[in-house]
């Protein structure tokens, strides 16, 4: 007779089966909410154009301690490559799968159940427990969190501790929990040149040839030195390109795109002024068209990320590591307001490939270390 499955495995099971392609949420979120609303939260749908947000929250007073995350997957790829239907979870061998099992529908059920137990176990606990949810985490990000934040600022309704349930753990779960992330800034670069027969340079501006030693001195550019949580910033070149088709035409255009991770030692209007004095000098006819993707931002050792790491070393024994790697977050929305925030999830070694999958042990951790950290919060 097979055993039951526990709270936590169940719940993720019943949201990975849900196809919430992004931006759809494909009713995660009312999921979520009607098992929440018996522990006291009031819920409230959030709908910015085609995305589905969730604003619920128990209590009124401060602090605000919020689990931050999202219901969107990303697709799920050549399905023949799957070994079992991506929105179909299966477990095999202690090992949950399914598209969203580790990122992130596995933390947002973990989140569920060790509020469930929390409030059940400390009912008048201080401050208020919040929940911010979206469905266009995986997407543009543009009506996501981002647009709960403006809604919550508008009103004054600030959040003091966040955790983002990012599958932040690289071997065993616990192991690295995200203190901060680096800042994100796109360029697509437009360079205009004068089109002509490759015989006849007097009569051309070949733009290849003029962008190539400015993108050079960019891409060698020392920008800063980094500290002691971030490393230096990086600029790299992603795509480029010119060119009609013909060997005997030079072109009259070149596209380049380029991306900057950055730390908290440098802001994007710096950055902007740097790379338009390198193109200015090089006397360069051009136009850039500039996506900021996000501020850099870091916790310092405080109290959220002191209860983290105590409730970590409390459920699994182990010491966590601090660390920015990684790409972008949600977390960058949230830092600003002044939130203390930190990412914890599962381990993130198949996330948006095939076959992705969890530990349905680290999950059962992750309630208990989920759970800790409110204690070690609210009580």
């Amino acid at each position: 007779m097979e055993q039951p499955l526990s709270p936590v495995i169940e719940l993720t099971k019943s949201l990975i089966a849900r196809a919430s392609v992004t931006p759809e949420d494909a009713g995660c979120q009312h999921l979520l909410a009607e098992l929440l609303a018996p522990f006291g939260f009031t819920n409230e749908s959030m709908v910015f154009e085609d995305t589905t947000n969730m604003w619920a929250r128990r209590g009124t007073q401060s602090p605000v301690f919020c689990f931050a995350g999202h219901t969107d997957v990303v697709p799920a790829g050549n399905l023949e490559l799957w070994h079992t239907p991506p929105f179909e979870p299966t477990i095999k061998d202690g090992m949950l799968y399914g598209r969203g099992a580790a990122d992130m529908k596995g933390s947002l059920a973990a989140m569920v159940i060790a509020t469930e137990q929390f409030v059940k176990d400390h009912p008048d606990h201080q401050g208020s427990i919040a929940y911010l949810i979206t469905s266009d985490e995986e997407g543009p990000f543009i009506n996501g969190t981002t647009r709960v934040i403006d809604t919550l600022e508008a009103r004054n309704e600030k959040i003091d501790y966040c955790i983002v349930g990012e599958p932040s753990s690289t071997h065993l779960i616990g192991d690295v929990v995200k203190n901060g992330r680096r800042g994100s800034i796109s360029g697509e670069l437009n360079i205009h040149g004068k089109q002509g027969h490759v015989a006849y340079p007097q009569h051309v501006k070949n733009p290849i040839h003029l962008a190539m030693p400015a993108l050079a001195e960019l891409s060698q550019m020392h920008w800063d030195h980094g500290n002691s949580y971030f490393p230096e910033t990086s600029f790299q070149l992603s795509n480029i390109q010119s060119g009609t088709g013909a060997t005997n035409v030079v072109p009259g255009h070149l596209t380049a795109w380029f991306n900057l991770r950055y730390s908290t030692e440098l802001s994007d209007e710096v950055i902007v002024d740097k790379v338009n004095a390198v193109l200015t000098e090089h006397q360069l006819d051009y136009e850039i068209d500039w996506t900021f993707n996000g501020k850099p931002f870091i916790t310092e050792p405080g109290t959220l990320v002191n209860a983290v790491s105590t409730a970590i070393k409390s459920v699994t024994g182990r010491e966590t590591e601090l660390s920015t790697s990684g790409g972008t977050s949600d977390g960058r929305f949230i830092a600003p307001t002044g939130a203390q925030v930190v990412e914890l999830g599962p381990c993130n070694s198949t996330i948006h490939q095939v076959n992705e999958s969890v530990s349905c042990q680290d999950l059962e951790q992750l309630v208990d270390i989920y759970y800790q950290t409110l204690v070690n919060v609210l009580t």
